[in-house]
């Protein structure tokens, strides 16, 4: 997309230090866009209408755009950056993941950098105009087995990106409780009978603007037709559990692309990739739903928690909405890097300007993402709303950046 203007890895140093001046800190990133063959585009992410098969009409529509992203997205036929970021200098272009690997300790700093030799973590907009099938993400354990890692992931449904519900904003979470193996295996069984029924063993819980849910490994999800901010563990491992969505075949393969090729046809194994006990819990949505928390707030501004909560004991990812009203700045002391996405408005964040896009033409470049590196965080940021209404912002945290997060359930105190 970016072939004229771009600095590779070996040559990234030069335009990276110049980039990280000129921010004070922050890289400008452009809109990465990806598209998925099973799906059919919600239409609210501001991409250009006429760009939607920018990819070409065999690859499917674009319906998510990832932020902050050194994580290559799974799709047959990809392009070879398809779901990598990209930053912006001068008008040149790099890889995120290239200033990572050239400045690991100023970028992402050197914990993150030493344990993981990458941003291990991404976000992305999700946004779809019906259901998507119902479905898993491997644990770290099932993943391995194959050469990948888990996936855990959070939800939250930003209402400047749902201006409509689309056809179908409900989301089936797990298993109903009481669910046998046996009944769920009939369902893989009837795979090529049409709709295998798994949905019938589920339950559907409405989705709410401005709240969100904590997904883990191994729990049955088919997500809603509301556009989905998505922070999540840096993979993109999946198995597809329902055999027929809105009329559309999903094939056997997407059950067991990421299942090793001997494991294929068993049942039994496919069935043990599921954390069971938390797909028939009957407190689930007390166990996994989100709404935001207050985390700090000032004159004119407030920062929320909006994905908080741990994955097994650990605090993988988090995020939270910055909203700051016309007029108004305030000085962001994070203690690690983060993913930034403006929903809303206009304004300034240190040396960079902030502004909202109405529409996006494939491969144009905007103002309103952000990656705050470590060094930038560490110093401190300046965030302006110069604008007439609120300016609304997304950011999304790595793998242990703060001593302590909100316990799910804890928005009802």
């Amino acid at each position: 997309m970016y072939e004229e203007n771009l600095v590779k890895g070996d040559n990234v140093a030069p335009i990276l230090e110049r980039a990280l001046d000129a921010g004070g800190g922050l890289l400008r990133l452009t809109p990465n866009w990806v598209p998925r063959s099973f799906l059919h585009p919600g239409k609210r992410i501001k991409l250009h209408p006429e760009d939607y098969y920018a990819y070409g009409a065999h690859r499917g529509g674009i319906d998510e755009r990832w932020f902050a992203s050194t994580t290559d997205a799974a799709n047959e036929g990809r392009v070879w950056h398809e779901g990598q970021s990209f930053c912006l200098c001068e008008g040149q272009v790099f890889l995120l993941k290239d200033a990572v690997a050239e400045a690991g300790a100023r970028v992402i700093g050197s914990q993150l950098f030493d344990r993981y030799q990458r941003w291990p973590v991404y976000s992305k907009f999700f946004d779809n105009m019906g259901p998507i099938p119902h479905h898993m993400h491997q644990s770290f354990e099932h993943a391995k087995l194959t050469g990948q890692e888990g996936k855990p992931e959070a939800y939250y449904f930003p209402p400047q990106y749902n201006n409509c519900d689309n056809n179908f904003p409900y989301t089936f979470f797990g298993l109903e409780p009481g669910t046998t193996e046996g009944q769920l295996r009939k369902c893989l069984e009837d795979w090529s009978k049409g709709d295998n029924g798994i949905l019938d063993l589920s339950k559907a819980y409405r989705l709410k603007r401005g709240t969100g849910w904590l997904v883990p490994p191994g729990v049955l999800h088919a997500p809603g037709s509301l556009c989905t901010y998505e922070p999540q563990w840096g993979s993109d491992v999946f198995g597809m559990f329902q055999s027929l969505v809105e009329g559309r075949e999903v094939p056997w393969s997407l059950l067991v692309k990421d299942v090793p090729e001997d494991k294929h046809q068993d049942l039994d194994f496919i069935i043990s990739q599921l954390d069971w006990e938390r797909n028939v819990d009957p407190s689930f949505k007390d166990n996994h739903y989100l709404e935001p928390i207050v985390a700090d707030e000032g004159e004119g501004w407030v920062d929320r928690w909006i994905v908080y909560g741990l994955v097994d004991g650990q605090q993988l990812f988090s995020a939270r909405e910055l909203t700051v009203e016309p007029g108004a700045k305030c000085t962001l002391r994070d203690p690690g890097p983060s993913g930034w996405l403006t929903t809303q408005g206009k304004g300034r964040m240190g040396k960079l300007n902030l502004q909202t896009p109405a529409m996006i033409r494939f491969g144009a470049f905007t103002e309103d993402e952000v990656f705050i590196t470590h060094e930038a965080a560490a110093a401190g940021v300046e965030i302006e709303n110069t604008g007439s209404e609120p300016l609304v912002g997304l950011r999304y945290f790595g793998p242990d950046t703060f001593e302590s997060v909100p316990n799910l359930g804890d928005y009802k105190r």
